[in-house]
């Protein structure tokens, strides 16, 4: 049987961003779990914030050229938003933005035809980005990706790795696993 492949990103920029360390020990637990996983971090692959005009002009910046056939091969994504005011980052809104668009004869939402994801947040605060969760959900399942049922929240993330980044929360780490295997059942 062919091996899962599942691409891990976080829809931060930040360098010290628990949703990063979040992803990194996600990809860990998918690969543990059977599955193949890239863990990516979209500052890797910068774009202006989207404005058709300049799609029209410009076209498709080649970093989301990129990232568009690095998602189109893998067969399922696991997703870590930080929560800013109770929606997704401005990052990864704008990445998806630019993700979503075909061009010349590209069949439409490439990047996102069939796929499945898992959805993960962190926060140094009391709620560990549960109110994310849903608008995150939403995003996703409005371009077509189908989240599998649950979803890890990590509150208290500064205190939930240690010094080489493992995830110590063990409650997180359980529910994680649980949340990935379902991925990889479903893809």
């Amino acid at each position: 049987m062919k091996e899962k492949k599942i691409l891990v990103f976080a829809g931060s920029a930040r360098a010290a961003s628990v949703n990063k360390k979040l992803a990194i020990a996600a990809s860990k637990i998918a690969e543990e779990s059977g599955a193949e996983a890239t863990c990516i971090d979209l500052a890797d692959f910068p774009a202006d914030i989207y404005n058709g005009d300049e799609q029209a002009e410009k076209g498709i910046p080649d970093s989301i050229r990129k990232l568009k056939q690095l998602m189109a091969e893998h067969d399922g994504f696991i997703v870590v938003c930080p929560e800013y005011n109770g929606h997704i980052t401005p990052l990864l809104c704008n990445t998806l933005s630019w993700a979503s668009r075909s061009e010349n004869d590209e069949k439409t939402m490439i990047a996102f035809a069939g796929k499945k994801a898992a959805i993960m947040a962190a926060s140094p605060g009391k709620l560990g980005g549960v109110r994310v969760i849903p608008r995150l959900r939403d995003t996703l399942a409005e371009l077509g990706v189908m989240v599998v049922p649950g979803f890890v929240t990590l509150p208290n993330a500064m205190q939930a790795f240690d010094e080489t980044g493992t995830l110590i929360n063990d409650a997180a780490a359980a529910n994680a696993k649980t949340v990935i295997e379902r991925l990889i059942q479903t893809l």
